[in-house]
């Protein structure tokens, strides 16, 4: 029977370890209720893999099993507060780096199509219009002009990749892609790794809908003036950051309402915003939303955001948005 037990509780174990581990330490980026997923990537956060011997006995055999450990989180954990805090900065770099790189991307298409003169050029015109909206630099786009010129560069075509993670969650993943082989094969090997499962095209994305969204953090503006400015200016709606039971002040001061609009009042509602001196943050030329957020337990929901932080990883991935809440 003491051996039968042991043997359970090593499945266990096991079990756990080819699942990953959940932890306290917030992994490296947060979700919102809406499902939106904010892309906060952080540099400080770690995935390590390591593999270890564990002896099984029982009465009739003695032997080692290797077993492969996958840590979703720093193996040195800072504490819930203190690794939010450390992971703010290198956060909004990643999300600018994502920015940039998307940006510099669309003026490489738009050159190689049409050419370098934005003025012939009404593509890549709209491309440096959107760059300006969006606060790139400058050295960013020239880099990219020239870029689109040398040899053996291709034009960049965006796909569209759908996926099913745990607990009924559904992500689309956004690629910009010189190589779709490439594109493809990198995005399904994480998906597979890490426990989704990609999708048929059309399964995932009539759950989404696409809008331009600004951010604005919720220590920057009171909340009704936000909101009638907003809709004066044009807007869909006002969505309010989710608040958590553990929640520090701190943690709700980095909480951002979102501002939900259409393509054609979106400048609109960015030049009412500067007029009355409120800080923000637009979005990368659009966003997904979901139309129905979904509910999932801890262990799901810390499975959902490894395989949406490796994504992000990848060259080639732009966004990804999931429906989980």
């Amino acid at each position: 029977m003491g051996s039968s037990s042991s043997f359970r509780a090593f499945g266990a174990i096991l079990h756990r370890f080819s699942h990953g581990f959940s932890s306290k330490c917030p992994n490296s980026f947060g979700l919102r209720r809406n499902g939106l997923l904010s892309r906060n990537l952080s540099s400080s956060s770690t995935i390590s893999q390591l593999s270890s011997l564990y002896l099984v006995e029982n009465k009739y055999s003695r032997r080692y099993v290797q077993v492969r450990m996958i840590w979703t989180f720093s193996p040195v954990c800072m504490g819930r507060r203190s690794s939010k805090i450390a992971g703010r900065k290198g956060a909004q770099d990643a999300k600018k780096a994502k920015l940039y790189c998307r940006i510099g991307k669309e003026v490489v298409s738009a050159v190689k199509k049409w050419g370098p003169n934005p003025i012939s050029n009404t593509a890549l015109a709209a491309v440096l219009e959107k760059a300006k909206e969006l606060d790139v630099p400058k050295e960013i786009l020239d880099r990219n002009i020239k870029k689109a010129s040398e040899k053996g560069q291709e034009a960049y075509i965006e796909k569209i990749y759908e996926v099913y993670g745990y607990g009924g969650v559904s992500m689309v993943v956004e690629v910009s892609t010189d190589k779709i082989k490439r594109s493809i094969a990198v995005v399904r090997e994480v998906v597979k790794d890490y426990g989704g499962k990609m999708a048929d095209p059309g399964s995932v994305m009539f759950k989404f809908r696409r809008v331009r969204v600004v951010n604005v953090k919720v220590t920057d503006v009171d909340k009704d003036q936000l909101l009638a400015i907003a809709l004066d200016a044009g807007a869909e709606d006002v969505i309010e950051p989710p608040i958590y039971e553990d929640d520090t002040e701190e943690d709700r001061s980095e909480r951002y309402y979102k501002i939900v609009s259409s393509s054609e009042n979106y400048t609109a509602i960015l030049s009412k915003l500067r007029e009355e001196g409120i800080h923000f943050e637009p979005d990368n030329g659009s966003e997904l939303l979901p139309l129905t957020a979904i509910e999932v337990d801890d262990e799901a929901m810390d499975l959902n955001k490894e395989i949406m932080s490796k994504l992000l990883e990848l060259d080639d991935v732009d966004a990804v948005y999931t429906d989980q809440q």
